[in-house]
């Protein structure tokens, strides 16, 4: 199985671009995993929020393909504990997918055309983050989550 992060935008902040580096390195060990950014774009003050969903849409629908596993990572998403989210990692090896997406969008979310394409939704918190730090989060949790299958000693209850 091949985890793809997509990240709408290029991470920016170098803290954050060396934790991602980081958990990348040590997931080597365990899993197929790659981050995609869409380019990064500047949008005229006379876009709407639809207008920018609708243009990162389109950045999103071209990284993807039809047989791709898709999971938004989005607030109104199922909420899970380090070990549940290791549970649903197992789920999507045994499943068969080839390739599961990881979707982190933009500041204003994500379109209902990105909404129906999605196969999940996972919330990584009730707090609120930037998106930068929302893919640091994800990649040291599915870090953590391939860390409690191997019954390793990162994670600790």
């Amino acid at each position: 199985m091949k985890i793809k992060l997509l990240f709408t935008g290029s991470t920016q902040e170098d803290f954050i671009v060396k934790g991602i580096e980081k958990y990348m390195n040590r997931l080597k060990h365990y899993a197929d995993v790659v981050i995609i950014e869409t380019p990064e774009r500047k949008y005229p003050k006379s876009f709407s929020e639809v207008q920018i969903k609708d243009a990162e849409t389109e950045q999103i629908f071209k990284k993807i393909i039809k047989s791709d596993y898709l999971v938004l990572m989005d607030e109104n998403g199922i909420q899970m504990s380090s070990k549940e989210f290791s549970n649903q990692m197992q789920k999507f090896q045994l499943s068969g997918n080839k390739t599961i997406v990881f979707l982190i969008g933009g500041a204003y979310g994500f379109s209902d055309e990105v909404y129906k394409r999605a196969n999940m939704k996972i919330s990584l918190s009730k707090m609120t983050f930037t998106h930068q730090f929302a893919r640091l989060i994800l990649i040291e949790q599915i870090y953590r989550a391939y860390t409690i299958l191997k019954n390793e000693p990162y994670h600790h209850e």
